[in-house]
């Protein structure tokens, strides 16, 4: 079998990660595989595996400009050169996001051609990403959200989906992909770190620092999503016997504002909290053998590593729930009894006239970004997120954040009134074996390759068809841009 995966970067983590797996099982299983993308990678893939940069493939910012039919005809060639051959199934990561506005109309001639795609989205401009799905909507579709659906999520035998969790799986179904060609496709999990891996040096780094607080680390990149005012709250909560640290400021520059505030409120405040720990005199491996345990305090994710992970390396996890995310995690066996579904916080402790008014604004701006009547959205956004008083902290925008955590600071009887038990992580050694047990086997790359094979063998089983038909883009956005899916850290 000939397989062509395409991406528009091999940037490192992330979608990459996966593309390695799938690489390293597929050629385990001695098929061929060809890797398209915008930009060279930055490690090398796996042994065996052809790699062809297109520049008609990168980001829209900095592609070249070819038209969808000059993109096609550009990835045909590069395909039948890598490969040998046309490919059997192209298997194409996040084309929908709209990151790169040639790429579906490219795909669209693929098929009409007969080629069997296999579409995965891992992340959907409707999800979130207002800026993202408005250049799709207003350059692919002057508007119409129905022509951008038969670009999007066109429907054939020749091309199938394959979901990440229960919620994507879900909401294409509601779409109309069929569910002989939807699929799930949970990514695999595998570390290079052996668990405790490091300790040695951790040991010599505490040692020179005198430090032996317990280290709740956050390792994520510190983007808005991430949540970071939260890890300052339990960081306010916290005894003397903690601290904190997260690993990786952003990158993105519409992102620094905001992270450097957080920075400058922990210095303001005293907080025990250390910034960019990723980037100081311990590797990463030593800075998780030195952990108490792993933290997240994240509002939204894709597949969701960061509740797998931390059991692979031998270390507990604490931290906010995601449970659309976790439940299909806790349905293999995983055990999650360190995370937490909310942290209330009174209403009377917040600016509500200009709390509501951000409501308002992100609503609003929601509507006009995705092309929907604004209604009563943002009125139904604030029912959703108060009960009996109180509203999530993880449902508040930064400056009501950060005025929670000047509350609890300045104020001993306020930490009483919040309620909340320090956060906790279970210490039980039992648990993190069983844990890291299942995720090696349920998610190994192995197991992984498995489901791929399966899914290619369907679809290479698949009568083509010229007709093509689309799934309800409406439909989508409607189940995407609910007024409970409205969290102001996400707009």
């Amino acid at each position: 079998m000939r397989v062509c995966i395409v991406h528009y970067h091999l940037q490192t983590g992330g979608v990459t990660r996966v593309i390695e797996h799938a690489a390293t099982a597929l050629r385990s299983r001695a098929v061929r595989v060809a890797v398209l993308s915008g930009e060279a990678p930055q490690a090398p893939l796996p042994n065996g595996v052809e790699t062809a940069v297109l520049p008609g493939l990168a980001y829209e910012e900095r592609r070249a400009p070819q038209s969808p039919e000059q993109l096609a005809a550009a990835m045909a060639q590069a395909a039948r050169s890598a490969l040998g051959g046309v490919p059997d199934v192209w298997h194409v990561h996040n084309h929908s996001l709209g990151k790169n506005t040639a790429l579906p109309g490219a795909l669209l001639r693929l098929a009409r051609n007969g080629q069997r795609l296999l579409l995965q989205p891992h992340d959907f401009a409707e999800d979130g990403r207002p800026r993202l799905y408005g250049r799709l909507r207003r350059q692919l579709a002057d508007g119409d959200v129905g022509r951008l659906s038969a670009l999007l999520y066109p429907l054939a035998p020749q091309i199938h989906y394959a979901a990440i969790n229960r919620r994507d799986r879900e909401c294409l179904r509601a779409a109309g992909v069929p569910a002989a060609q939807l699929h799930a496709l949970a990514n695999a999990v595998a570390l290079d770190t052996a668990p405790d891996s490091g300790s040695q040096d951790t040991a010599v780094a505490q040692q020179r620092r005198g430090d032996h607080r317990r280290l709740w680390l956050y390792p994520t990149r510190a983007i808005r999503r991430k949540n970071l005012g939260e890890l300052l709250l339990w960081a306010v909560l916290a005894g003397a016997a903690d601290r904190f640290a997260v690993t990786q400021a952003p990158q993105n520059p519409q992102e620094q504002p905001g992270y450097r505030r957080w920075v400058a409120l922990a210095a303001e405040l005293g907080l025990p909290v250390a910034f960019e720990a990723g980037a100081g005199d311990l590797s990463f491996p030593a800075l998780m053998a030195a952990s108490h345990a792993l933290v997240t305090t994240s509002i939204a994710e894709g597949f969701g590593l960061a509740f797998l992970e931390p059991w692979l390396l031998g270390r507990p996890l604490a931290g906010r729930d995601l449970p659309e995310i976790t439940a299909d995690f806790k349905a293999t066996g995983v055990r999650l009894p360190g995370l937490y579904q909310q942290v209330a916080v009174p209403l009377d402790w917040l600016d509500l006239p200009r709390l509501r008014a951000a409501f308002a604004s992100a609503a609003a701006a929601r509507a006009h970004a995705f092309g929907r009547p604004l209604a009563d959205s943002a009125e139904r956004a604030w029912e959703d997120a108060v009960a009996d008083g109180r509203m999530d902290f993880g449902r508040l925008d930064e400056p009501a954040q950060a005025q929670v955590i000047r509350r609890l600071h300045g104020s001993p009887s306020a930490r009483s009134e919040l309620g909340r038990p320090p956060l906790a992580a279970p210490a039980d050694a039992g648990l993190i074996a069983a844990n890291r047990a299942v995720i090696a086997s349920h998610y190994s790359v192995q197991r992984y390759g498995e489901r791929l094979a399966a899914i290619y063998d369907a679809l290479v089983a698949a009568q083509p068809s010229a007709r093509i038909a689309a799934a309800d883009g409406a439909a989508l956005l409607e189940r995407f841009l609910a007024p409970e899916r409205l969290w102001l850290l996400r707009g």
